[in-house]
């Protein structure tokens, strides 16, 4: 992947043919919307074939239009606004049957993630997770919904886990005063990366803990923090963020915690429906 395709297009410009220019000036003026088109329809966007388009791939060095077309959503991922965003969706779903278009586009992206995830990095995961004294978890803006799901049930099996409020920089670090060598700290960031989030990272390595990254890429701002590096797919799917194969993810990293410290679980989950019983926290059948 290149490290910047769109300074590498405009340093080649020059020596481009006159179909490669149309390519490669839309791309450089509109590669928020380039990422999300097909060769067709890009070729058709500028003027040209869908091969010159093909061509232009080979010619920037990718192994096909689609390598190419994943540089160009890394690229934007981090660079794109709500209100791209908004507007790339109007492309991107099918206006007359959204439901099955979300749907669809979340279940491939959970299918994604299970067949590039690390195995070998979740399991190291979760047995960091169940050796450390205390789990720090954070996660700001949308992750942070993660992070408190996540911290919900970890505490359910494990009890030791501290969910980091995303405040100011002064009061996230405040809040990670007693972190130290023997704890993990959980860091869930996605596109577009929120600053806090990368400084608290980097603070808690410092501290010497050990980082589990839950995010989208290798090539996150997270990934060089990371102990163990868990990726889930990401993309954008209108102004909001899909959160459908990162929630997966968790999920399965709870399912396995859970599983691994059951006689914590178990004790605490008895406690808890002795207490719900006790104050009538749920509703039953022969409610009024």
């Amino acid at each position: 992947m290149q490290s910047n395709l769109i300074a590498d297009i405009e340093k080649r410009m020059p020596e481009f043919s006159k179909s490669q220019k149309y390519i490669a000036n839309y791309i450089t003026q509109h590669y928020e919307k380039a990422a999300f088109m097909t060769a067709a329809k890009l070729g058709a966007a500028v003027g040209v074939s869908e091969s010159t388009v093909v061509r232009f791939a080979d010619e920037m060095g990718f192994d096909g239009y689609p390598e190419m077309q994943k540089a160009l959503q890394s690229y934007g991922r981090n660079r794109l606004t709500t209100l791209q965003r908004l507007d790339i969706s109007t492309d991107r779903l099918d206006g007359e049957n959204m439901l099955k278009s979300v749907m669809t586009q979340d279940i491939e992206r959970i299918r994604y993630t299970l067949e590039h995830v690390s195995e070998e990095s979740f399991n190291a995961a979760v047995d960091k997770i169940i050796k450390a004294r205390s789990i720090y978890i954070f996660g700001a803006m949308s992750s942070d919904i993660l992070a408190r799901f996540l911290g919900n049930y970890l505490n359910l099996s494990c009890g030791n886990v501290i969910h980091v409020q995303p405040i100011n920089s002064s009061g996230i670090l405040q809040q990670l005063i007693r972190l130290g060598k023997e704890d993990v700290f959980i860091s869930i960031s996605f596109p577009r990366y929120f600053k806090n989030t990368l400084t608290a990272t980097a603070y808690a390595k410092e501290c010497g803990a050990d980082i589990i990254a839950i995010t989208d890429s290798e090539a996150s701002p997270l990934a060089e923090y990371a102990d163990q590096l868990l990726l889930a797919r990401s993309d954008i799917i209108s102004y909001a963020d899909s959160l459908a194969a990162p929630l997966s993810l968790i999920n399965a990293l709870v399912a396995e915690v859970g599983m691994k410290n059951s006689a914590k679980l178990e004790q605490t989950l008895t406690k808890l429906e002795e207490l719900w019983e006790k104050n009538e926290a749920y509703k039953k059948d022969d409610d009024k």
